[in-house]
This record gives C-alpha cells, structure tokens and sequence, in this order.
C-alpha cells in the first residue's frame, strides 16, 4: 500500500506539516470578526414535591448496553408502575428520568453523561442506575444525584421518591445473605417488558475471568448465581403471563452454578421442561473457557426443539498472545474446538462472535490471525469493536498502538465480513418460525428460526406470538424475507394455560398489540397476574392503598393543628 492511499484511508487523524494554520487561513480575510461563545444557559429550576401521590408524577427510562441491563430496567420499571408511577416514552413530559448505564465503551459512557447533562439543564430531575455509577461512583457529572447499584435496584421506588422531594440518595451496597454475596434482587419482582412476548432473565451476576480491558467487573462483581428454583419459578410465571421467548442472560452465563455446586446445563434441563409448546428459549453470551467442559451436554440442549440453536461466544482475538494479554484464559485452539464440536453435533448452529480491533500491542501478524479465524468460519453474527482504554483497566496503561492504524485494521475486518452473504442459500426453503417484534421500519413482523436466524415476515392481524410454516422468497446480508404458507387457523399459540383458566382468572396468552404510535412497541403492560397466584403483589397493592391514606389522614391532622 502506498504512502499516499494509506494518508486517503485515514485523513481525518492526520495533521501535515505542510497543511495551513488558523492565524494563515485567517490573515487576508478582513471581514472575519471574533465572536464571544454564548454562555451556557442556566439549568431550569426542578420542581420540588413535597407529597409523593401516587400517580401524579410521570417516568421516563431508557437503558444502554447488554441484554442484563434491559431486564434490570424492565424490573425498576415494573415496581415503579406497580407503585402507580406512570412511564411514559416522551421525556419532555417526565417529571423524573432514570437512566441506565452501560460501562463497556467509552463512547456509551459519553452518551449516557450527555444525557445526564441534558435532563439537569431541562430542569429534570435525574435518578442514574447501571453499571456506570456502580464501578466509578465519584465520577464528577455524578455528583449530586441520586444512585441505585445494580443490586439494589429493588429499591427503586424510595429513590426516585426521595428524589422528587429533592434529595439525593446513593445505594450502592452489595446484597448478601449469611455471608454470600447474592446475584441480585429476587427475581419475582413485578416487571414492565419492553417487548411483553420476551422475557429476561439473569441467571447469575458477576463473572469469574480478570480480562485486562474490562470495566463491567468492576461494576458486577465476581461470580454470584440465583438459586436454580428461583429461575425457574420465574420462567414458569413469564409463561403464565404470556411470554413466548425466553432470553437468559448474564455477563457470563458458561459460569453459572459454579459457585453454587450446579452448572448451566442442569439449569437448562429443567428451564426445556417447562418451556411450554411454540415457545423458544435462547441462553446468553459465554466465554470459551466454561463451556468447554459442557460440550456434550449443551449439544444436547441447543439441538431440543424449544431451544435456540444459537450461542454467542466472543473470541476477541484469533492470535494467542493478544489473548494472552487480553487474559481471556483460553487459546484460539480451545475456540475453535468449542465451534467445530458444536457445529458437527448441532448442523446449521448460529455461532455469534466479537472481536477487538487494535488492542494494546496487536502486530499486523497478530491482526492477520484474527482475519483468518473470522475467514474461516465466517460467522454470520460478528461483533467488531475498536479497542477503548476504560479507566481503571489494567489495558488504560499498556502502551496504545496508533488510532489510525486501529480504524485501517477495523475497516479491513469489516469488509471481509461484508464480502460473504450468509443466507444466499436459503431462498425456497420452508421453516417453522416465531414472530415476536416489529420491524424498525414498521413494514414487517419479526420472526426467528430454529436457529435465531431473523426472518421478516408480512404484518398479519394476529400473527404475533404465533409458530408459522414460511417460505423463503430472498434474503440479504443480515435477515430473510418470507411469505406464510398456512392459514390462521394452523398457527400456533404458545399456550401454558387452559381455556378455563383464561376465562376464569383473565389472562392474556401471548398478546397482541398493535402499533399506533410509530414508536417502537410498547412495554407499558403485561398479561394480568391473578393475585391468588401472586401474593406478592397482592401485598404490594394493600401497602399502597394504607399508605395512601396514611399520607391524606397525617396531612388533614397537620392542617388542623
């Protein structure tokens, strides 16, 4: 490569010696007039509430980074509403915006403070949860407000009051039970779905690997797994609310149990058995090192009918010194044994992959592996990142290699994996699939294969939440198109619950809802709960209503005095 085409490829990092100055650029231009930066405007005054009825204030949450962080919103959303909190999706009109962070990349962490920034200026007031707060509390655009840990989020309700009055309320403890560190808050909590067919659960915290750039450890924890009847107990309920996919989730979900003397696949044996018939389930990231051990087993699992084939195993390199450096504990020979064993017992297995371009060190030879490893099994799902120094990492200190050979590298791994068409093969085939979503641009309903493969499909009335016969008709680089070939009467509900049932406690089976706002769909209510089934919430409803006559009695008693 040239001296010149390597200048084109990256010339908004470099700065010649030749190119010209600002004094220069300006110097024959007499018109040109320095103008004073306008101030920053000042913040608009909060309002500060000093009773708390609920009902009366409006939320708004929004959530970056990884499937765990959306179940935990979906949690602090749901005890909100409970409360009688209302959510709303216009944060102009919210009184209060939670916000929950994600701490995996520098540029997240940006947008998550300007959003920050943003709500303080519009006079909002600002409740911060996730895995940002928890892993560098004392951050200066933290100060002031209020903090919920990602353990404490059951707490939610009494921070974003406390809040509203105008106070700031930090809960970052770790929560623990006979000296155990636990993984979380129960997983019965009420909950507001984003998508009410998808249900997520995290099934351990925390992780047991020292990777050198990650800063998620730091927020997370070590290791903590839920106990394996809580998990499912809460898939059981999910069913009987009229989930139809179930997502389990964690930073790794290969370690599970190993603190707890169970593994993950014991787990999933029991999750396949009450999973009931039309529905999936589609277990979460793990790292190469803790399912090696499990092959068999979760060859078995992945290959079950109401499983996804489907598993994401991030490699982040394809050169063992890189990974060495990384301290990912495995070697891309362990990686490579984990997908050829997987691909032979499980034929058309999805494998989704990420890598790191340009970490500390990497040498155009170490780079040339990795283009080589993603050459080879051309993975449909690949996840490319360029390197960023989080603070605190052991990586923030290694020497950097330069930015623009980082992008070059980037660039060169993202054309090869555009050079390769994954579903070119597909057209005419017939599948079985499960539509759950709605399309970005609310042209399709979204459905998924066997093998988590996205298959769009035309928007029939009542089509979600439903197995369908398709046929594929095209495809692109990233999804399928496809037509239905059975009529409404053979698509199939998942169904855990008998007729009488639903006639008799009002549930809804995998609902259907209709998009009418052009947002994306909305996850402000799920399928009743009938409270013989849930005392939780039946108690839930009994402490409200006492204290909201607690609050008018005690307020006509002060007026009176």
């Amino acid at each position: 490569m040239s001296a010149c085409s390597e200048i084109i490829d990256d010339i908004e990092d470099l700065i010649s010696s030749q190119d010209i100055t600002p004094k220069e650029r300006y110097a024959n231009r007499k018109d040109v007039t320095v103008r004073m930066k306008k101030a920053d405007k000042a913040p608009k005054e909060k309002p500060i509430f000093q009773s708390i009825v609920p009902g009366t204030q409006r939320i708004y949450v929004k959530t970056w980074g990884c499937a765990h962080n959306n179940s935990d919103s979906e949690y602090m959303a749901g005890q909100l509403s409970a409360f009688g909190y209302n959510l709303v999706d216009d944060k102009s009109a919210a009184d209060l915006w939670l916000l929950n962070s994600c701490t995996v990349k520098n540029p997240s962490e940006d947008t998550f403070r300007n959003e920050i920034e943003a709500g303080v200026a519009e006079g909002k007031h600002v409740v911060v949860a996730g895995c940002v707060p928890q892993g560098a509390p004392k951050s200066e655009y933290l100060r002031g407000l209020s903090v919920i840990g990602v353990q404490q989020i059951d707490r939610v309700v009494e921070v974003v009051e406390e809040t509203l009055k105008g106070h700031s309320v930090r809960l970052l403890q770790p929560k623990k039970e006979a000296g155990r560190r636990l993984a979380g808050p129960r997983l019965a909590l009420p909950k507001v779905r984003k998508n009410p067919l998808i249900e997520i659960i995290p099934i351990n915290s925390g992780c047991l690997n020292q990777c050198t750039y990650c800063k998620t450890k730091h927020a997370r924890g070590d290791l903590a797994s839920y106990d394996p009847e809580e998990i499912v107990d809460r898939a059981r309920q999910a069913f009987r609310e009229g989930v139809c996919e179930l997502w389990l989730t964690s930073e790794d979900t290969g370690t599970y149990g190993r603190d707890i003397g169970t593994s993950l696949p014991a787990l999933l044996w029991r999750l396949v058995e009450v999973i009931p018939e039309g529905c999936m389930m589609r277990v979460g990231m793990t790292n190469p090192p803790y399912i090696l051990e499990h092959l068999e087993e979760m060859a078995k699992i992945l290959a079950h009918p109401r499983v996804y084939a489907f598993l994401h195993v991030p490699v982040q390199s394809g050169s063992d010194s890189i990974l060495a450096a990384m301290k990912r504990e495995y070697c891309r020979e362990d990686f490579e044994r984990v997908v050829d064993f997987l691909r032979e017992r499980v034929p058309g297995l999805t494998i989704a992959t990420d890598i790191i371009c340009g970490f500390p060190g990497e040498t155009e030879a170490d780079f040339a592996e990795t283009v080589d490893l993603c050459g080879k099994y051309e993975f449909p799902s690949l996840f490319i990142n360029q390197f960023f120094p989080r603070p605190g990492t052991p990586a923030a200190r290694m020497p950097r290699i330069p930015a623009n050979l980082v992008k070059t590298r980037t660039k060169r791994l993202t054309e090869l994996f555009n050079s390769y068409e994954p579903y070119r093969n597909r057209v005419g085939v017939e599948q079985t699939v499960l539509v759950t979503e709605i399309s970005h641009d609310k042209r399709f309903y979204v459905a998924h294969n066997k093998f988590y493969e996205q298959v769009l499909v035309p928007m029939r009335e009542n089509l979600l939440g439903k197995s369908v016969t398709v046929r594929i008709v095209s495809a692109t680089k990233f999804s399928m198109q496809a037509e239905i070939l059975d009529s409404e009467a053979s698509w199939k509900a998942c169904s855990v619950i008998s007729e009488e049932n639903k006639l008799q406690n009002g549930y809804i089976n995998c609902p259907d809802f209709e998009d009418t706002s052009g947002q994306e769909p909305p996850g402000q209510a799920i399928a009743p709960v009938p409270l013989n089934q849930s005392p939780l919430l039946a108690y839930a409803i009994i402490a409200l209503l006492l204290a909201i006559v607690y609050r008018f009695a005690w307020k006509i008693v002060t007026e009176a005095q």
